[in-house]
């Protein structure tokens, strides 16, 4: 009996081939989001017993809890998820199109680009200009960094490792720009700004949910388009354009979904770093290399990552509600030292 399960169109047109092992893995990871999905609408300044909220979810409640889990922590939790989910698929196509384990949308400069956008926006245009234009600033500037990056990169095509190295220095502009803005604008907007930066999900409504809904929903499902195209390139240029793939169109195209996934993330959650990282490497320790199994397990984990986060900032510290990036840094600067210190010889 074979150990793979392959899923293809009847025109042959899209088909992708996973280990029966990936499948199983997919199915536990979603019993465990949806674990913790409970747990984070249960725990916060007031606990509510899990059944009450899954009476109030389907409907049945008396209505006590309505405000709490309906206005306050529903929206903020699935934000969360869709925002740790498209870090975290963001950075696993990074990390197969460059082919370096140390990349992802944070450490390359395209969440710096989305910052930049966000941040010129709530310094210099807003009260202007509507605040729901913030989602489509945040991912202006990550494209602005990304086609920046891209630009400079060329000679004669685009190598993994100058495109990692490129993006470090373009982060590190990027990040420097950001500060001079804060520190030459009021402290009222520097403060909102600062909040913004470390990554918060304070605040989260049905509004955001709605609007990261169509990013999430649209942009994951069409990565695994790539699964094939991954697959090959991470055996090199040279193998994948043997195999028939366009490499560079394919490069780029792959760079644009991750572009969007990354910006649509910090607009709504601002800079939450990290979990672009963590995730993918976690989900091929216990899935493996393949790159459709590694999709829906990255955005599996890469939720998961937000919601323990968000649970922690909102309930560690009561009654302060610390922004979730504070933890997904804890966690991810540490894994990205290891990871430094593990391919040091290669």
């Amino acid at each position: 009996m074979t150990n793979f399960l392959t899923v293809r169109t009847k025109s042959g047109s899209l088909s992708f081939q996973t280990y029966k092992k990936t499948w199983r893995i997919i199915l536990l990871l979603i019993l465990l989001s949806l674990g913790i999905f409970m747990l984070s609408l249960s725990v916060g300044s007031s606990f509510i017993a899990p059944n009450a909220v899954i009476k109030q979810i389907l409907g049945y409640g008396n209505g006590e809890y309505d405000f709490v889990l309906n206005t306050l922590r529903l929206p903020r939790v699935l934000l969360a998820f869709m925002v740790g989910a498209a870090l975290a698929v963001s950075g696993l196509i990074l990390q197969g199109v460059i082919r370096n384990p140390l990349a992802s949308p944070d450490i390359i400069g395209i969440t710096s680009g989305a910052s930049v956008g966000a941040i010129v926006f709530i310094v210099y245009l807003m009260g202007a200009v509507s605040l729901t234009w913030l989602p489509a600033a945040a991912i202006g500037g990550a494209a602005i960094s990304a086609i920046v990056i891209y630009g400079l990169s060329w000679k004669k095509g685009v190598t993994p490792i100058r495109l990692v190295l490129m993006g470090i220095g373009i982060a590190a502009i990027m990040k420097a720009f950001v500060t001079m803005m804060l520190v030459l604008s009021e402290a009222a907007v520097t403060t909102k700004s600062y909040l913004w930066l470390t990554g918060s999900l304070y605040g989260a409504n049905w509004i955001d949910v709605y609007s990261m809904l169509p990013w999430f929903l649209l942009f994951i499902p069409i990565t695994l388009l790539f699964s094939r195209t991954v697959n090959a390139a991470e055996l090199g240029d040279n193998v994948a354009m043997g195999l028939g793939v366009k490499v560079e169109l394919q490069r780029l195209l792959l760079l644009f979904i991750s572009v969007v996934l990354a910006g649509s993330a910090v607009a709504f959650a601002g800079g939450i770093e990290f979990v672009g990282l963590i995730a993918p490497h976690i989900g091929r320790m216990i899935a493996g290399r393949s790159f459709g199994g590694l999709v829906p397990i990255s955005a599996l984990i890469g939720g998961s990552i937000v919601m323990l986060a968000d649970m922690a900032a909102r309930t560690a510290f009561l009654p302060l509600d610390i922004p979730a990036g504070v933890f997904t840094a804890g966690i991810g600067a540490p894994f990205f030292i290891y990871l430094l210190y593990r391919n040091r010889y290669k």
